[in-house]
């Protein structure tokens, strides 16, 4: 970035191609905000976000800032900033609408969704999550952009899953977890290590560790090898919640195994 894109940045071109430049620039910051996110140097993250921000605005790409929108929502979530998650999906949502694709809307309102449950208000978050479904049921891949292809199949009954855990309706909850479990072998390893770690702890919440077991196993299989703050976390959540709910021989031996990779140090 800095020895390559940033110098082109300041050339001149015609409107076309300059539009174009900040485009493909706002996209290679936005991802290596991502990267500083995921390695926990959220300082770094929201610097890379703001920039990639303003030359998706600056290549005219409305579409692509909403992407950059959802990513600094995203962030804030992680850091339990729930009114901040509000107010930027809500600036997305109303002020690029018929720009942002409905794959991206529908992770918009699943982010909605989860700060409305972190902030116990069951009515906001029951109505995103109507909106999150209705706008996964029109998502048709081969028309959407790029940015949006991390959003897989079952990546909406993840997010919703996770909202209504946080609700405390375990038993709707456990349902959109194991129909985005269904559906994970057509994500990535990443998306999967999500969709395991999540049934693990309702299974684990539900006081139903045996069966909690083999998604924490799935998931810790999976992400075996990988590098990531992010993924650290989940596999923690998943030691700590079989961790305190059982000393069973089968239970501490996945907790060891899980405290040998939270050990590696990133």
């Amino acid at each position: 970035m800095a020895q390559q894109v940033a110098p082109a940045l300041h050339g001149s071109y015609s409107d076309e191609v300059g539009r174009h430049l900040f485009q493909v620039a706002a996209s290679l910051t936005a991802l290596a905000g991502v990267c500083a996110y995921d390695a926990s140097r959220q300082a770094l993250a929201q610097r890379y976000f703001v920039h990639a921000l303003r030359m998706a605005k600056a290549s005219g790409d409305r579409g692509l800032g909403g992407y950059v929108v959802a990513l600094m929502s995203n962030q804030a979530m992680s850091m339990s900033e729930y009114r901040r998650v509000i107010q930027y999906t809500n600036t997305a949502l109303r002020g690029a609408r018929g720009d942002l694709s409905p794959a991206l809307r529908a992770d918009l309102s699943t982010m909605q969704a989860r700060a409305f449950a972190r902030m116990g208000d069951r009515p906001s978050c029951h109505a995103a999550m109507t909106e999150a479904e209705t706008l996964a049921g029109v998502i048709r891949r081969g028309a959407e952009p790029e940015e949006t292809s991390y959003v897989q199949e079952g990546l909406v009954e993840v997010q919703l899953s996770e909202a209504l855990r946080q609700l405390d309706d375990l038993c709707a909850a456990e349902e959109y977890a194991m129909e985005a479990v269904s559906s994970a072998h057509l994500a990535h390893t990443r998306g999967q290590v999500h969709r395991y770690a999540g049934l693990a702890v309702i299974r684990a919440q539900r006081s139903r560790v045996d069966e909690a077991l083999p998604a924490a196993w799935e998931m810790l299989g999976r992400v075996s090898g990988m590098e990531s703050g992010r993924l650290n976390d989940r596999v923690r959540s998943v030691r700590n919640a079989l961790d305190r709910r059982s000393a069973e021989p089968d239970v501490r031996e996945f907790v060891e195994q899980a405290d040998v990779h939270l050990g590696l140090v990133l």
